[in-house]
């Protein structure tokens, strides 16, 4: 046998399969998505399968941290995080796991997830995921800390929170205003292409808009699905979207139904929307 044929083969490692939909199957997949990639304070809570524990899921933990486990032993799971092993649900699955064995009051430190369960597999199929949107970070110290040096915490963190708020009526959709500017994002769990396509419709229809004086400027791809953005005119807020939002959700889903092919300048509309998407994940 010569040399080059004794020599060992480094093992490849396992790793997890590539899911486009990463939150596919959870409940609120939408709302999974929108506090993972651009609602900066907000909450909601999940219970496990094989142990009713309930886990607290925040948008963003001081420092991006991966988790912490509380004082009174509440596990809290952060979304946006700087670490991405290739299947972020699997990523969340960890990090849960770690939490169960980690020490009240401390950090949980994340490792290599490996292949393994994932969130659809712990969570409870009856389980629930309703969000609250707040304020700013406050509730990250809310019973736990309330020193000085928190209350500065507090505030330096609070002057970058873009101000959010859900709009009521609907489901997945979220006003915000930066910039001196009001947006909506609104995570849609129907196939991008025909929601996309019933886009097109409506803006050759002039009915893209959510409401007076706004504006369908674009979108983005987010885990598998498209997330429309308006634009606002100064002043709106998300209370004053309640009833028009309602209105452009019946009108997208009866634009849905249609099944005739797109006029020349529906498919110009349409290749217009497509140029301007940004996929994220």
């Amino acid at each position: 046998m010569g040399k080059k044929s004794r020599r060992k083969v480094k093992p490849v490692k396992e790793q997890m399969p590539f899911v486009s939909r990463t939150f596919e199957g959870l409940p609120g997949e939408a709302d999974w998505i929108a506090l993972r990639e651009f609602v900066p304070a907000a909450t909601s809570n999940i219970t496990l399968a094989d142990s009713d524990r309930v886990i607290k899921i925040c948008s963003l933990l001081p420092g991006a941290g991966v988790g912490l486990v509380r004082p009174d032993d509440e596990i809290w799971i952060g979304l946006q995080v700087a670490h991405n092993f290739g299947d972020i649900s699997r990523d969340l699955a960890h990090a849960i796991a770690l939490g169960l064995e980690t020490p009240s009051g401390t950090p949980i430190v994340m490792t290599d997830p490996g292949v393994g369960p994932r969130l659809q597999d712990i969570i409870a199929p009856d389980s629930t995921f309703d969000v609250t949107v707040h304020d700013g970070f406050d509730y990250w110290i809310a019973g736990v800390d309330d020193s000085d040096q928190a209350a500065e915490l507090m505030e330096s963190a609070n002057e970058g929170a873009t101000p959010t708020a859900q709009v009521e009526g609907v489901e997945h959709a979220y006003w915000t205003q930066f910039g001196g500017r009001s947006y909506v994002r609104w995570v849609r769990t129907e196939d991008e292409d025909d929601v996309l396509t019933a886009l097109a419709r409506l803006r050759t229809a002039g009915g893209d808009g959510i409401g007076d004086d706004t504006r369908l400027i674009g979108m983005f791809r987010a885990h598998g699905l498209l997330v429309p953005v308006w634009e606002l005119d100064a002043g709106q807020d998300a209370a004053s979207l309640v009833g028009s939002a309602q209105e452009f959700e019946k009108r997208l889903a009866g634009t849905m139904t249609l099944t005739g092919s797109l006029t020349a300048e529906e498919r110009s509309a349409r290749s217009s929307l497509a140029n301007r998407q940004l996929t994220i994940r």
